[in-house]
C-alpha cells in the first residue's frame, strides 16, 4: 500500500502536492487501524489526482490503476455470478451439454426412454463447473499484479476483448491445473461420476455400438474455462461500452482516454 501510495504521489503534479500532505494530516485524525486510514486516503487521493488532471491525459500510473481496477471488478463479478446455482446451468450460451463424442450416447438412451438419466449427468456437471469456478479468483489477481505497462496500454487501446485476450493468454495454462482437481472432487461429490458411469454401462450393453472413453473431468475443466471467458468478454465489453459502469472517476478518465484513441 505504501510503495502505491509513493507511485502515486510521484505522478502527481506539484499542485496537487498541499492537498496530498493535507489528506495525509487528516488521515491521522481517522479513526480505525493504520490500514483502513491508509485506504481511505488513497481512495480521496485517487480522486484529487483525477479531478486535479482532468483535461490532461492519463498518467502511465493513472492508466494502470485504471485498468487493473476494471479487470479486478471485471473477474470478480463473472467468478461470483457464475459461482451461484444456475450460473453455468440457468445461462444457454455456456450451458454444459453432452460431450461433443458422447452425443450418439445421448440421442441412444433417450430413445431408449432415459431422459431423466441424461439430463442428470448434464445437471450435473454444471453443478460441479458452478462449484469449481471460484478457484480462478487467485490466479486472475495475480494476472493483474503483474501487467506491464506494455501490456495495460495494448489492452487499454485494444480491441473490444483485449483484456480478455490477455487473461485466456496468461492464466488458462494454470487455471486447467489449479481446477482439475476441484472439477473432479466436485464431479464426484454432486454425483456426475456415477451418473457417467450409469450411463456408460448402460450404453455399451447396446449390440454393435462404438465403445465412447471420455474424459470427464477434462472435459468439464474445458468447458467451464471457456464459459468463464465469455461472461469476462461480456464485463469488458460492457465497460468499454457503457459510460455508467465506469464507478470511478479514474475508470472514467482512463476509459473516456481509450475511447478518444478510437
Amino acid at each position: 500500500m505504501i510503495l502505491s501510495l509513493t507511485t502515486t504521489i510521484l505522478s502527481m503534479h506539484l499542485r496537487t502536492l498541499p492537498i496530498y500532505l493535507g489528506l495525509l494530516f487528516a488521515s491521522m485524525l481517522l479513526p480505525g487501524p493504520a490500514t483502513a486510514q491508509l485506504n481511505k486516503l488513497k481512495k480521496a487521493l485517487d480522486a484529487v489526482i483525477v479531478t486535479s488532471n482532468s483535461n490532461d491525459n492519463p498518467s502511465p500510473t493513472e492508466m494502470a490503476m485504471g485498468l487493473k481496477e476494471a479487470l479486478e471488478k471485471g473477474t470478480n463479478l463473472s467468478v461470483d455470478r457464475l459461482n451461484l446455482e444456475n450460473g453455468f446451468l440457468g445461462n444457454p450460451a455456456i450451458k454444459l451439454p453432452f460431450p461433443e463424442e458422447a452425443i450418439q450416447v445421448e440421442r441412444s438412451l433417450r430413445k431408449m426412454g432415459l431422459d431423466n438419466l441424461c439430463d442428470q449427468l448434464i445437471n450435473s456437471i454444471n453443478r460441479a463447473a458452478e462449484d469449481a469456478v471460484k478457484e480462478a479468483r487467485p490466479l486472475f489477481t495475480q494476472a493483474i499484479k503483474e501487467m506491464t505497462f506494455k501490456d495495460v496500454k495494448g489492452i487499454l487501446l485494444g480491441s473490444e476483448r483485449a483484456a480478455t485476450d490477455y487473461l485466456q493468454q496468461s492464466t488458462t495454462d494454470g487455471l486447467k491445473v489449479k481446477f482439475a482437481p476441484p472439477i473432479q472432487a466436485s464431479l464426484q461429490k454432486v454425483g456426475a461420476t456415477a451418473h457417467w458411469e450409469t450411463i456408460m454401462t448402460r450404453y455399451n450393453k447396446i449390440p454393435l455400438v462404438k465403445p465412447v472413453n471420455t474424459n470427464l473431468t477434462a472435459y468439464v475443466t474445458d468447458k467451464a474455462l471457456q464459459g468463464l471467458f465469455v461472461e469476462i468478454a461480456k464485463e469488458e465489453l460492457a465497460l468499454r461500452k457503457n459510460n455508467n459502469l465506469r464507478s470511478s472517476p479514474l475508470l472514467q478518465k482512463v476509459f473516456a482516454f481509450a475511447d478518444s484513441q478510437k
